[in-house]
């Protein structure tokens, strides 16, 4: 979040047509729960303008990054590396360890579209999982910012917001800022 070290999301991998609301929710999550850019391989460069739009409507910061190559920006990351994967570690039982590594350096997160090579899963720092049955890249990624951030990124402060969501017991509301 805003005075710590960054939360960059990699999405890794991207198939056209069928992935299209997978990728453009991991961005949106990423977004609202505290990460602070995402890097998407340039076959998903579409979803950038549905993440763009919604930080500029709903406040930021955050940005979207294009790659083309993800394998390559995950071997030059120089900071520590987290896996989301059904088959790592229990978050439970290194949210400490990935909490105090990210307060020194920023942090990647790599989330998985489709079968990820190995080599992802030889260099991260931690491979991890939120729960070991199977589940989404959203939940996983969901679950993870929360516990990273220990629940802070619920209170967060958005920048340069146009609407803002007013919270209701029933129904909608969303407002101009002004």
């Amino acid at each position: 979040m805003q005075d710590e070290p960054a939360v960059v999301v990699l999405r890794l991998g991207h198939r056209p047509g069928r992935d299209e609301r997978m990728t453009t929710h991991v961005g949106l999550t990423a977004r609202a729960l505290g990460a602070d850019r995402l890097l998407l391989e340039s076959v998903a460069e579409g979803r950038r303008e549905t993440i763009d739009d919604i930080t500029d409507r709903f406040g930021g910061p955050f940005e979207v990054e294009i790659t083309d190559s993800p394998l390559g920006r995950l071997r030059s990351w120089k900071g520590p590396i987290v896996h989301l994967t059904m088959y790592g570690q229990p978050v439970q039982r290194v949210e400490d360890e990935i909490r105090a590594s990210h307060r020194e350096e920023p942090l990647l997160v790599v989330v998985g579209a489709e079968k990820v090579p190995f080599e992802v899963y030889d260099r991260a720092d931690w491979n991890l999982g939120v729960t070991n049955q199977p589940h989404s890249e959203i939940a996983a990624l969901a679950v993870f910012l929360d516990h990273l951030f220990d629940g802070r990124e619920l209170d967060r402060e958005w920048t340069d917001a146009e609407k803002r969501v007013i919270p209701k017991e029933t129904g909608k509301r969303v407002e101009d800022v002004e």
